[in-house]
């Protein structure tokens, strides 16, 4: 039995799994979503599968981006990306990424956080340019794109790791 499987009393090739059979981590998780040790008190997750109009998936994220959770926020944009209409794919998944950016970007990763809000910055973009809208459901996707790689460029000089909660970004104007 490896450590953490002894440790939660379960064998080492044991997976946690939901009750549709699928692997998923019961471990708790930090604010930054990294995982703690089974029995450690940690963050509520967010449910995943949630289906969310684009409005209220703009006000929960940015409640979680408020109190320093982009990797919860995430899993709210990562909802509407799976479920909304295929035309906005590419919009709600640049934002999961840049939540995902701003998250390694707070775990001191700074390579993976740049990588990641530059990703999602070129997303937005490219959606709004498509679309010829770039303030969907009241957000400023110039605003988040130029937000992205400011915080992008300084993480890479070393500004890492970074307050969550004093960088999140405002979505809406």
């Amino acid at each position: 039995m490896g450590k953490a499987g002894a440790a939660a009393g379960r064998s080492a090739d044991s997976r946690d799994r939901d009750v549709a059979g699928r692997a998923r981590s019961a471990r708790p998780r930090d604010g930054l979503g990294r995982p703690l040790p089974y029995g450690a008190e940690g963050v509520a997750r967010q449910p995943e599968g949630v289906v969310r109009t684009p409005r209220e998936t703009v006000a929960q994220a940015q409640a979680l981006l408020d109190a320093g959770k982009p990797f919860h926020a995430h899993e709210v944009f990562e909802d509407a990306w799976k479920s909304g209409p295929e035309s906005e794919r590419t919009l709600w998944r640049g934002l999961a990424q840049l939540a995902v950016g701003l998250t390694h970007a707070a775990r001191g990763n700074s390579v993976g956080g740049a990588r990641l809000l530059r990703r999602g910055a070129g997303a937005i973009e490219e959606w709004a340019a498509e679309r010829g809208d770039a303030r969907p459901y009241g957000m400023d996707l110039v605003r988040l794109a130029g937000w992205a790689r400011d915080l992008a460029g300084r993480v890479e000089r070393g500004a890492g790791p970074v307050d969550a909660g004093a960088e999140a970004p405002r979505l809406g104007s």
